[in-house]
């Protein structure tokens, strides 16, 4: 019954202050070797990656948990493979002195696909439509955007923010003239690289590259992406009806004749938060707070007592690599954060803090067991894995653990008590300032109970600097200064396990073009540059 649905799938899917200036930037059913059609790709995807409210910047397309490039619409700027600024429609952009304005000058070749120009008009009405209207992302930090005249627009902030710029890079340009908040997501009009050609809900999108791109043409002229449970994907494969779909570590171990299984380096990663204050009642009847993780020292000790590798090698299958933060190897990473699995240390630090080891096996303390509940997501076996293994490793540090599937309905609340097991890992340094910062009027981080005023302060620096590259030392100080941080010498608030490679079985013959470290999300990521695959001697007929 699967087959044959895939099958009937891919039948339908067959049918002012200094300017910076700008630089960087299918036939179904054959083995890999007989592929006729080297213009197209068929791409297999997960349910979740399917947008709910359609291809609409403002409702969460290009942006929000899973970030990326929307191809449909044309961004201000870019990030390189190397997570640093290119540029899009911009040609320069910088901010005043005081952080405050944005200019960012736009080019003048550039129009939508009904024919009409793409002016700076259309920018200040897009921006101006998410700050308003946007579901996924926090626009406050924008005032509004004036368009100066076609190729100039003004962006007024409410507070300096010098990582605009990586906002700017998931923000696809919608034509004022024709957008209407009703219907666009559906029938989108855009000047990227492709074009929504059909869009069949609960099933597939067919994109076709648009024949009057600004840049290079898109060598690959038509997407169709299908949206499968992970178990069809595979069965897709086999079958030889698509050309690359994704999987993951549990199918990492099978064989798919006439493809490769490609995996591709992420900051999609995995850590619990340690809420890092005592046990109290808030106003709202919630526990805030754990007596236990509240030590610091045994925090510490925590972080050093896991064995990340252990973690890779026998849940992941080997297709990962050690966490030690939010965002391992961006540029704005701080290598402080680093540890080695230490586990004589770990005991020697609980020791310290005056958890002694029981008969039982157990550490005490006044009294008291050393215990943690963990959390985890309900449904997703990868989650409920390491949690079972994190608590493995907890107990032979004489730490009793308990494990639980919990829904998002509740978890954000019981995460201010006990650790759960989150994802992140996103294209900008706010990821930090979201996790550890201390909120407006709360006096404690959004997430999970911490608070640091001198790592504020570095954060708060961050985002007044004058430009982008000066932000990322103090991005790095926030991390660990010397000694101040959120690192194993610092308050260590959360501890990180692992970055989840993404997997793919590609059909041989596919050259997928370089990839950028993929953040949270196994989606749409990969073809953020699916314009530049091509298909080798080998892949034709």
């Amino acid at each position: 019954m699967k087959k044959r649905l895939i099958s009937g799938l891919l039948t339908v899917a067959l049918g002012a202050g200094l300017l910076a200036g700008c630089g960087g930037s299918s036939s179904s059913g054959q083995e890999g070797g007989d592929r006729q059609d080297t213009s197209s790709v068929v791409v297999a995807m997960g349910p979740t990656s399917e947008p709910e409210a359609g291809f609409d910047p403002a409702y969460g397309w290009g942006a929000g948990e899973h970030v990326h490039e929307p191809l449909i619409q044309s961004t201000l700027t870019v990030t390189n493979t190397d997570l640093t600024i290119g540029c899009d429609l911009a040609t320069e952009y910088g901010a005043s002195e005081d952080g405050l304005t944005w200019t960012v000058k736009i080019r003048d070749d550039v129009s939508f696909t009904d024919g009409e120009p793409l002016t700076a008009e259309d920018v200040a009405f897009t921006y101006n439509t998410v700050k308003e209207e946007s579901t996924v992302n926090d626009f406050t930090m924008l005032d509004y955007a004036e368009a100066v005249d076609d190729t100039t627009v003004l962006f007024h902030m409410t507070r300096a923010f010098s990582i605009w710029p990586y906002t700017m890079a998931v923000v696809g340009i919608v034509p004022e003239h024709a957008y209407d908040s009703a219907t666009y997501g559906s029938n989108p009009i855009g000047s990227g690289r492709y074009i929504l050609k059909q869009w069949d809900r609960g099933q597939q999108v067919i994109l076709e590259a648009n024949p009057d791109y600004y840049g290079e043409a898109p060598k690959m002229k038509r997407v169709t992406i299908l949206f499968m449970e992970e178990d069809a994907a595979f069965l897709a494969a086999k079958a030889g009806e698509v050309d690359l779909a994704y999987t993951s570590a549990t199918y990492s171990d099978q064989q798919v004749e006439g493809y490769n299984l490609a995996s591709y380096a992420s900051v999609d990663n995995r850590g619990f938060n340690l809420p890092a204050a005592g046990a109290t009642t808030d106003q709202e009847g919630r526990t805030v707070g754990n007596d236990f993780t509240a030590d610091v020292l045994v925090r510490r000790a925590i972080n050093i007592g896991v064995d990340r590798q252990e973690m890779i090698d026998h849940v992941l299958n080997g297709y990962g690599s050690p966490a030690y933060s939010v965002c391992d190897q961006l540029p704005w990473y701080n290598e402080a954060s680093q540890v080695e699995y230490d586990p004589e240390e770990a005991a020697a630090l609980l020791d310290q803090a005056g958890w002694t080891m029981g008969e039982d096996g157990v550490r005490e303390k006044d009294g008291q067991k050393a215990e943690l509940h963990l959390l985890y997501s309900t449904g997703d076996s990868v989650r409920q894995a390491l949690a079972a293994d994190f608590a493995g490793q907890m107990e032979e540090l004489g730490i009793s653990c308990t494990t639980e599937g919990v829904g998002w309905d509740t978890a954000y609340d019981r995460a201010l008590a006990d650790p759960l097991l989150w994802g992140w890992g996103a294209h900008t340094p706010m990821e930090l300032y979201n996790i550890y910062h201390t909120m407006e009027g709360t006096g404690t981080a959004q997430y999970s109970p911490y608070s640091n005023e001198t790592v504020d302060t570095y954060m708060d620096q961050a985002l007044a600097s004058p430009d982008l590259e000066s932000s990322y030392e103090l991005w790095q100080k926030a991390q660990w200064d010397g000694s101040a941080g959120v690192t194993q010498e610092g308050d260590i608030p959360w501890v990180w396990l692992v970055n989840i490679d993404h997997l793919y079985w590609v059909r041989d013959g596919l050259q997928v073009a370089e990839q950028k470290v993929h953040p949270h999300g196994h989606g749409w990521s990969v073809v953020n540059n699916v314009d530049q695959w091509t298909w080798s001697q080998s892949g034709k007929d």
